[in-house]
């Protein structure tokens, strides 16, 4: 008895992008649970041209039983050019006496394939955990997914102790859909580069304004920095709202190794309060860089730079300002490791607020931007593809967020954090230094520093009038939170799907194998989808808000050279009342080395100019039904924020604008 036969009609579309057509022939076959068909080149008499579609009629002998994959082959073209090709989506009608039998089946792609991958399976349906999935074959596609991109994508350790990332030596590893291009503003460095031969320091502060008036004087942050970088109250708005707001923290007890005393500080303290009561108050706070105690300084230009490991403290003063009122230079007291106050002459306090400034800008460079924000985004990304299908609703979720951190933070440890790089040339933190910084940071980190409810009720900065970094941040934090429980309530019914989602466990249970140490307070495993939704916040946040406050903040306050030293060239002062105005100069970093700072930080700073606004996802998956619903959603609630922070800032001096969610990168892409 003869087996009547099956036929589909089968749609092929190419991407619409320039360059997303090929000269390739494409092998199709369709898999079904029961048995599959056989290849047949789809483009016989037709081309895969950008845009287009390729329409192919398929008959299979055999009952294919549930139609649950479309393989895909690129074959070379003889004579013509190997390229890649984009291919949108493959759409699959199964056609019965002439009419539709069924709606049509939709294969998203949306990716690059090369002829050197070999066969491709593509699948339809919805995201789903594993659990969900009913057919064998699809199963198995899961798996074998997984066990692929283990082989392909594998951990390496940059840092020891720190946490690791993608072993992968060359862009050309990577591939087209790792990979992106960064359309870059132009910039302007036309002041700054013809100085790089000048290896001597700069012979007075007028040669600085000098420099920052030909190269500075247009951005108006900058020139609100460079007039008011001696005042005290400037000092405090820049540890809650500068560059690097997550060091600032309130304290009960003053630490054991800061010598100061209450009658040393009730000058700077309200009349009638005291160091204790004051203390009690909460209106007393810390920066400590004890992590840079007894780090090796860089060479540069051939001379001997100098770090120092600052402890500053600060009060929260009646006029709601927040002001320094000790410095100590070095983490042991003792005779010559003075502590100096706001009475000591004019130039030792602002010498010594200096010296925290360059503490600072070894910390918020390596710790608070490249740690916690590239560094995280790769971790991430990588356990990502390793343990997550590209069927998992949070590899769809996450993938926009880090993917860009792979080329991003390979071209970094090439680059910047490489010989000859700025670090190595420019910076106090050199290439002895960077590893021992990285390692130390990581082995400090904890969890509850990242995720920002937390970390900003746990500093005492949460509920600071002028802590506009603390206040939009919590802001974006909600909005994003909100959106991911959205996200993990449409696939996570209770709490017993996350503890049974064995993709999910192993992927957190990668990221801490590969991140950091086993005392940080990441979850070891998920019970609850809060504990999943308040961790993949977490990740979201750090590759977009937290990079966008950390990154994009950086050049305004380094214009003025002075504000934002990368290296000291002097050794901290063991005495007060010796120097002048001049001495402080000679503390700076030499004009090659500051100029090429600046360039760097020109260069990091600037948006790509086609950059892509938080949670504005241009992939397929988030257009269908539910997913749409959500992306609205929190598109709104970002544009409000937005608007908020836009009326906010008008009203503003010196505006806060690195958080405003319509200058956030999706993700760390510069």
């Amino acid at each position: 008895m003869m087996t009547s036969c099956q036929e589909f009609e089968v749609t092929v579309h190419t991407s619409p992008g320039p360059t997303c057509g090929t000269f390739n022939h494409l092998w199709l076959r369709l898999i079904g649970s029961q048995s599959e068909t056989p290849p047949i080149c789809v483009t016989q008499g037709s081309h895969l041209l950008s845009g287009s579609t390729c329409l192919v009629s398929i008959r299979s002998n055999d009952p294919l039983g549930q139609l649950v994959l479309v393989q895909l082959r690129l074959e070379a073209h003889t004579g013509f050019p190997n390229l890649d090709w984009h291919c949108s989506r493959v759409e699959v009608r199964h056609v019965v006496d002439g009419t539709d039998d069924s709606q049509t089946q939709m294969f998203l792609c949306d990716r690059w394939l090369k002829t050197a991958d070999g066969d491709i399976e593509l699948r339809s349906g919805k995201l789903c955990l594993l659990a969900e999935e009913t057919e064998d074959k699809l199963k198995q596609h899961r798996l074998k997914q997984l066990q692929h991109q283990q082989q392909l994508i594998r951990w390496r350790s940059f840092v020891d102790g720190a946490p690791q990332c993608a072993d992968f030596s060359s862009m050309s590893e990577l591939g087209p859909n790792l990979s992106y291009t960064h359309k870059s503003p132009p910039i302007d460095v036309h002041y700054l580069k013809g100085f790089a031969g000048r290896t001597q320091a700069w012979t007075s502060f007028s040669e600085l304004e000098t420099v920052f008036a030909h190269s500075g004087n247009q951005n108006n942050i900058a020139r609100f920095v460079k007039a008011n970088w001696k005042e005290d109250w400037y000092f405090g708005y820049q540890c809650l709202n500068g560059c690097n707001p997550l060091l600032i923290h309130q304290i009960s007890l003053i630490p054991s190794n800061l010598a100061v005393t209450s009658d040393m500080l009730r000058p700077f303290l309200p009349g009638g309060s005291s160091l204790k009561q004051e203390l009690q108050k909460g209106t007393i706070y810390l920066l400590d860089y004890e992590i840079l105690d007894g780090i090796p300084a860089n060479l540069v230009n051939g001379n001997q730079t100098y770090l120092s490991a600052p402890l500053c403290l600060l009060h929260l003063n009646q006029q709601g300002e927040m002001v320094p009122i000790a410095i100590q230079l070095l983490q042991n007291p003792g005779p010559h490791n003075p502590v100096f106050l706001p009475s000591d002459s004019s130039c030792d306090w602002l010498l010594a607020k200096i010296w925290v400034h360059n503490a600072d800008f070894q910390c918020h460079q390596l710790i608070s931007h490249y740690m916690k924000t590239h560094m995280i985004a790769e971790l991430c990304c990588v356990a990502t593809l390793r343990q997550l299908p590209d069927q998992h609703p949070l590899h769809q979720l996450l993938m926009p967020h880090v993917k860009t951190s792979l080329q991003i933070n390979l071209q970094a440890r090439a680059s910047l954090l490489a010989a000859k790089g700025v670090f190595d040339q420019a910076v106090s933190s050199g290439l002895k230094t960077i590893p021992v910084l990285l390692s130390r940071a990581a082995a400090r980190t904890r969890y509850r520093s990242l995720c920002v409810p937390d970390d900003v009720a746990d500093r005492g900065v949460d509920k600071l009038p002028h802590s506009y970094y603390a206040q939009d941040a919590l802001r974006v934090w909600d909005t994003l939170y909100r959106f991911v429980c959205s996200w993990v309530e449409l696939y996570y019914r209770t709490d017993k799907h996350v503890q049974n989602d064995c993709e999910l466990q192993n992927w957190i249970c990668d990221i801490n194998t590969h991140g950091f140490s086993g005392d940080s307070g990441f979850p070891s495993s998920f019970h609850t989808k809060a504990e999943v939704s308040k961790f993949v916040t977490m990740l979201i946040y750090s590759c977009s808000a937290l990079h966008a406050a950390v990154n994009f903040s950086q050049l305004d306050f380094a214009l003025w050279m002075p504000n934002c030293p990368g290296t000291m060239m002097q050794p901290p002062p063991q005495v007060k009342g010796q120097i002048t105005e001049d001495d402080i100069v000679s503390f700076l970093p030499d004009a090659n080395a500051a100029c090429r700072v600046v360039m760097t930080l020109t260069m990091l700073s600037q948006p790509g100019l086609d950059f892509i606004p938080l949670c504005d996802y241009r992939e397929a998956i988030f257009r269908t039904e539910d997913h749409h619903e959500l992306v609205q959603k929190v598109r709104a609630e970002l544009k409000a924020i937005s608007d908020d922070i836009t009326e906010r800032n008008s009203q503003l001096p010196l505006p806060y604008p690195y958080l405003c969610p319509s200058g956030i990168d999706n993700s760390v892409a510069i």
